[in-house]
């Protein structure tokens, strides 16, 4: 079986996450395999699968900032602001004055906006993912939401193919933003590849072949790329298990630190606040041993 740890997977084009999840299941013997966010099958790029009790990891890695390369096909709207959806509205051309228009557009939809997801999102709707609702034919009409696109950069230029560079906030849906892209220059446009590249400190060229035995990422490294380690002594450490809170006097105040012991396992995750500890998340002794 394999060690606890998270696992980070250079997904292809064609499977869906979930057909990585149940991989991943077989090559480690558990069924104790989740992500920290899917991709579609259409997209490729890094993918963090957690193992076993690494699996808990997985809520802190889920909000981090990511990093997407990306082709907009500017000229066509789609219904699902990509290419398996059907054109809405007449093609239009993409001429100079169009492409022209392309760096001030950009910068529009850059920094801090409210951005609407395309309706083929998982976001739930009156119990239902968005998605499967557009799939059965009915209207989606999703709200605006606060995010925060902190570069998108165009690197090239191709006929009515921009290819772009897109550092966001999570929650930020790359198709949107080609949607949008192509709405403000009015000649509408979609999204025709996607590969993330970097989730947090994470990056694509760090993924490992899913093999047996598989390659993980000790939750001890995972924890400290995330937030300022806390080493503990053995008797700190016992204490910590046990859901003990821990006087740690001059110790600055932190929302998360990575509770180390001294042989350098995870211990869990720990709050600090005027010079004490309180556990905020518990790995077991034998996850990470």
């Amino acid at each position: 079986m394999t060690a606890a740890g998270i696992l980070l997977v250079d997904k292809p084009v064609g499977p869906t996450s979930h057909d990585l999840v149940q991989r991943v299941r077989r090559l480690a013997g558990t069924r104790r395999v989740g992500h920290a966010g899917t991709l579609d099958p259409a997209a490729s790029g890094l993918l963090l699968l957690g193992i076993d009790a690494a699996t808990r990891l997985l809520t802190h890695l889920v909000g981090l900032d990511k990093t997407y390369r990306a082709t907009i096909r500017l000229g066509t709207a789609t219904t699902t602001d990509d290419a398996e959806g059907e054109p809405v509205g007449e093609r239009h051309e993409v001429d100079a004055a169009a492409l022209a228009g392309l760096p001030a557009a950009v910068a529009a939809l850059t920094g801090p906006i409210d951005q609407v997801p395309s309706s083929v999102s998982a976001i739930h709707v009156a119990g239902r993912r968005a998605h499967e609702l557009v799939r059965a034919g009915e209207r989606v009409d999703l709200p605006a939401r606060r995010v925060t696109v902190a570069r998108f950069e165009i690197e090239a230029v191709r006929g009515s193919d921009v290819d772009v560079v897109v550092d966001c906030s999570s929650g930020t849906y790359v198709r949107a933003l080609a949607r949008d892209l192509g709405a403000s220059l009015g000649v509408g446009g979609h999204l025709t590849a996607l590969r993330r590249t970097r989730i947090g400190p994470f990056r694509v060229e760090d993924a490992v072949p899913l093999e047996t035995p598989l390659t993980v990422t000790d939750p001890a490294d995972v924890a400290t790329r995330l937030f300022p380690p806390l080493p503990l002594t053995a008797e700190q450490t016992v204490a910590l298990q046990q859901g003990k809170r821990l006087a740690l006097p001059g110790a600055d105040d932190a929302e998360t630190v990575a509770a180390i012991s001294p042989d350098g396992r995870l211990v869990g995750l720990a709050r600090v606040q005027a010079g004490v500890a309180s556990v905020v998340l518990n790995l077991p002794p034998e996850a990470t041993a």
